[in-house]
């Protein structure tokens, strides 16, 4: 999709806005591609107007292949389809940021099983990861059948798994709210390897809640309550090979706390705390943290890298404006280490 944004001003008074291409799928490829170097694509459908073809010079910039988009013929008004829009503000100090979706009828909604020739991705072409989540399992009633009919494909290929629960409530609010989201969620948990999200996309998605925890008004970033909930998910699904969540205790908008918790192997593994990070725009933090720690995994590293990289990941790409990221590999490394931020010169 589209992000519109307001830049230092609010989706309600503004007179311009900045153009990004964006998506929870999407901005995993984009880092896993720009940030990390590896090879990376999307499949999806897009409308093919100019809007449509603004998204793929956008994402084309971004170096994941699209050699998998669907293009959709446009009806010239965009009655039956048409390429989603998310404005974006970024809040500051006390002012939260905010979202508003425009994704009616757009052409990845209306995605259907077989659309995808999946047995070429996963089986020709050899995929090694594949990675989808809950927002695109909230556009449609067709999309979740989509997202299973990928999953079983790629776990018959002997392709990973991994999904981000993603919740979002304005995207279920007119579809059966929370009660419809666990229902699809849970359904579509029976094939994920990798289970990614934090403590709200668990409690609000899977309907696991965090003992003696109130997500409206976390402190600091006690990992113990989040431990429980995820041996409570691991029970309920012992076939998860990993499950991660960030936390993050919002200060202020642009001040947080930040850290992640991976299960592995039966075994706790916790990212090293941040305590009073700066945010520019919180936007893609999550998304960042799952290419992080999908990197990790795919190139060897051992549980706590993994988890570190992706917490590493997830904090620098919250310094910049845009849901993608525009760090470098190194500097994750750097950041990783605990390296400090005076000037590289």
């Amino acid at each position: 999709m589209i992000r519109l944004d307001p830049g230092d001003g609010r989706i309600r008074t503004a007179r311009s806005f900045r153009v990004w291409e964006g998506g929870g799928e999407y901005n995993v490829a984009r880092g896993l591609r720009r940030c990390f170097g590896l090879r990376t694509a999307v499949v999806t459908a897009i409308a093919d107007n100019d809007v449509g073809r603004l998204l793929e010079d956008l994402i084309l910039q971004g170096g994941v292949d699209m050699s998998h988009v669907r293009w959709v013929p446009f009806d010239g008004v965009g009655r039956r389809v048409r390429v989603g829009l998310n404005f974006t503000e970024r809040g500051f100090g006390i002012r939260a940021a905010r979202g508003c979706s425009d994704r009616g009828y757009t052409a990845a909604s209306q995605l259907r099983p077989g659309d995808i020739d999946w047995h070429r991705i996963f089986v020709e072409e050899g995929v090694r990861w594949f990675h989808c989540g809950g927002i695109f399992a909230a556009l449609s009633e067709t999309t979740p059948e989509v997202a299973i009919e990928a999953m079983t494909a790629a776990r018959q290929a002997g392709t990973v798994v991994s999904y981000d629960l993603n919740y979002r409530p304005s995207l279920w609010q007119d579809i059966g709210g929370q009660a419809r989201a666990r229902q699809v969620n849970r359904r579509i948990a029976g094939l994920v390897d990798v289970m990614i999200g934090n403590e709200e996309d668990f409690s609000a998605a899977l309907g696991f809640e965090v003992p003696g925890v109130n997500l409206e008004k976390t402190s600091g970033l006690d990992p113990s309550p989040f431990r429980h909930m995820i041996a409570e998910v691991v029970r309920a699904w012992p076939d998860f090979k990993a499950v991660a969540t960030t936390l993050r205790n919002a200060r202020t908008a642009t001040v947080n706390d930040w850290g992640a918790i991976l299960y592995y192997n039966g075994q706790f593994h916790e990212a090293t705390p941040r305590p009073g990070l700066e945010i520019y725009d919180r936007v893609g933090g999550g998304d960042s943290f799952a290419s992080g720690l999908i990197y990790g995994f795919l190139t060897g590293m051992d549980p706590r890298q993994c988890v570190e990289c992706g917490a590493a990941h997830g904090a620098l790409a919250m310094t910049t404006p845009g849901d993608t990221s525009m760090v470098t590999v190194a500097e994750v490394r750097k950041a990783m280490q605990g390296g400090s931020a005076r000037v590289d010169r």
